[in-house]
């Protein structure tokens, strides 16, 4: 049965509502304790959140056609029956024509970018953001009771508080908002998964708890047991929310495009980062073509936003200063041009939206008219003054360096001196940027849903106008030479966009689980023994055991023929109760108060004993000669019993070894034991 469309929505706030006006659900007073952080409300009627709701519903709707088409294409290959098989074949063209009026539809939704841009009145070119990525509800209660009874030994239905904060927690980073507080829960969620990856997820073994999420710009669904597909996706959503927080920032002000450009290089990092670290991914959106597209997106529209930011600072109308705005909007074309290029790549062609890569290439001819259209106002709105003599030669030394080929005819410096000079090849410049200027508008006018965005056209309109205005003052009549073709301006820009990689370590979180100990011993790589019961009777020379360290307290020592080595207590034991109390998170010293406070009937223990690595292998040995005749089903029990591994290792999705290990654990910035062998602190008999 197909869920409600309203619980796969992914919502927040647009035209005229502010995220920040919007109430976040606070845990009320007696409640667990949770994160503090919440999504949007899934029902509210905002431009955005309808949008959104018209995506899941289509998420939904295309699932349902493939999985016809699935089954329709099975029973094609299975029957024999040519009536069957053409029946069969007529159903699979209807599910085909869906399956395409769908995506198209899809298309148009994504294409919306208006949505998600600012309110003011300021004109600017529309930025392209990322919708998020939609999924499932999980329930993960079945999957972790049982883990936690066969793995951990205890109790599951005392952690039941533990699991429902988990999938509130999950729940709510499906709506996060459109602002910090939005990128905070997803970042707690995603920290999250390293202590659910820890504690409930063992090297050769899943969980057996399917994540489902769709693709962010086709709606095909994917479905996964592996954790990393949680990360990647959550990871994706989390450069996807930079994308829409980056398209509403007022750029009509420094403060608004700093923070824009922050937002896209933070989209670039996340999307990166994804790219470096996570390989085989599963569905299209978080293929290593898709995200390189991205993050060139991105580095373009921070691009933008710098080139809107010196157009801002720029009061003056010195001649340098002109130059420096042809050359920072030639790089802005120039960026966009590589992006419009990855998105022709044959992978990208059909998949990336129509809108998207027009208004790509749009912005890379309306910037590379800019370009010239600044080139013509620097030659032929500046006089040169005799008493400049330091301003002059500052200008000749920026104007030598200002084309990419140095044009034939006279030298720069003599078109620098002389006025007419300087005015037709101004001309020439303007030429060169009305045809630009006219190829864009062509290129709009081409795409139906950009004819639909009024400000696109606005400020192509504008800039056009502005540049045949100004061609028109530098004609005359009697201006009979050829118009001769401008040089290539040199594309530079006076900052560098960065790629800001996610800081994890911002967002502080506990680990839900932590009640199951630390997880040095308490995770689901370690295995030990059943825990033992062990009573400790003090005698003359006092329980004859030395121990070590804090949670858990290691048994380090046990002195032969001892009260403690008649018990039953063996070195190597973790202390995990006394006389009932857990003491998993104890420290040396509370462990040591609890013994020497026993009563004259002595204590009771709760000790396990952490198998080695060597361990573990003697017994892997064991069980392979103890079944030798049935290798396949050794190596499947091996693996933890994972059906379908084998067949689907195509979507087997994991991070790349060599970004694996102890880096995770810096990222978090969350505090959680050591392992023993790196404690140093005194040992001590008792």
């Amino acid at each position: 049965m197909e869920e409600p469309a309203t619980r796969e929505l992914e919502m927040s706030l647009s035209d005229g509502t502010s995220d920040d006006d919007m109430p976040l659900t606070l845990p009320t007073e007696g409640s667990h304790s949770g994160s503090i952080r919440k999504g949007c409300d899934p029902f509210a009627q905002t431009q955005r959140s309808k949008l959104q709701h018209r995506r899941a519903r289509i998420n939904q709707q295309i699932n349902k056609e493939m999985r016809m088409r699935a089954g329709a294409e099975n029973l094609f290959r299975a029957t024999t029956n040519n009536k069957v098989k053409e029946t069969v074949a007529l159903e699979l063209s209807f599910v085909n024509s869906n399956l395409q009026l769908l995506k198209e539809e899809l298309e148009e939704l994504n294409s919306n970018m208006e949505v998600y841009q600012t309110d003011s009145e300021a004109i600017n070119v529309p930025m392209i953001p990322l919708g998020l990525k939609e999924t499932k509800e999980v329930d993960f209660t079945v999957s972790i009771q049982d883990f936690i009874c066969e793995h951990y030994g205890e109790d599951s239905s005392l952690y039941g508080k533990e699991i429902k904060e988990l999938m509130e927690l999950r729940q709510a980073m499906r709506t996060p908002s459109r602002n910090q507080a939005g990128l905070e829960l997803l970042m707690e969620y995603y920290n999250q998964l390293y202590y659910l990856d820890q504690r409930f997820f063992p090297l050769h073994r899943n969980l057996g708890v399917h994540f489902h999420w769709y693709d962010s710009l086709t709606g095909v669904p994917s479905c996964q047991r592996t954790l990393a597909f949680e990360k990647g996706s959550v990871l994706f959503n989390i450069g996807a929310l930079y994308t829409q927080i980056g398209a509403r920032q007022d750029r009509s002000a420094t403060a608004g495009i700093d923070l824009a450009i922050d937002a896209f290089q933070r989209a670039a990092g996340a999307f990166n980062y994804l790219k470096e670290n996570f390989s085989n991914a599963p569905s299209l959106d978080m293929s290593g073509p898709s995200l390189c597209m991205l993050v060139r997106l991105m580095v373009a529209q921070v691009q933008e936003c710098v080139f809107e930011r010196v157009t801002l600072t720029t009061q003056d109308t010195h001649f340098t200063s002109q130059l420096r705005l042809a050359q920072e909007a030639a790089r802005v074309s120039d960026v966009y041009l590589l992006v419009q290029q990855t998105m022709t790549q044959p992978l990208m062609k059909d998949y990336v939206p129509f809108s998207w890569a027009s208004m790509v290439q749009v912005k890379s001819e309306h910037f590379r008219a800019l370009s010239h259209y600044y080139a013509a106002v620097a030659l032929c709105d500046h006089t040169l003054s005799a008493e400049e003599g330091e301003g002059d030669e500052e200008a000749e030394t920026a104007f030598l360096q200002f084309y990419v080929n140095v044009p034939a005819g006279p030298t720069l410096s003599q078109v620098l001196q002389d006025p007419e000079k300087r005015r037709k090849l101004g001309k020439a410049h303007l030429r060169r940027a009305v045809i630009r200027h006219e190829e864009a508008m062509r290129v709009h006018s081409l795409c139906k849903i950009l004819r639909k965005m009024d400000i696109l056209q606005d400020v192509l309109s504008l800039t056009h106008k502005r540049s045949l205005d100004k061609y028109s003052e530098l004609d005359r009549e009697d201006d009979f030479d050829e118009t001769a073709e401008a040089p290539e301006i040199q594309s530079q820009t006076h900052q560098k966009p960065e790629i800001i990689p996610t800081n994890f370590a911002t967002v502080q979180v506990t680990d839900i689980f932590q009640r199951l100990g630390p997880l040095s011993v308490f995770c689901a790589r370690a295995r030990w023994g059943p825990v033992r019961l062990i009573c400790l009777q003090r005698g003359e020379g006092g329980l004859g055991l030395t121990l070590r360290g804090d949670s858990p307290v290691l048994v380090a020592g046990v002195v032969p023929g001892g009260c403690a080595a008649e018990a039953g207590l063996r070195e190597g034991d973790y202390i995990v109760a006394v006389d009932g109390q857990d003491c998993k998170w104890a420290k040396h010293s509370e462990v040591v108060h609890m013994l020497k406070s026993c009563s004259d009937r002595g204590v009771e223990l709760s000790v396990v004993t952490l198998h080695s690595h060597d361990t573990q292998q003697v017994e892997r040995r064991a069980i392979m000669l103890s079944h030798g005749s049935d290798k396949e089903n050794t190596r499947q029990r091996l693996l933890g019993g994972a059906k379908g591994q084998s067949s689907a290792s195509l979507l087997n999705w994991n991070r790349k070894k060599k970004r694996e290990g102890g880096g995770v654990t810096k990222r978090l910035g969350s505090t959680f034991s050591l392992s023993f062998g790196s404690i140093r602190d005194t040992e001590a008999m008792y």
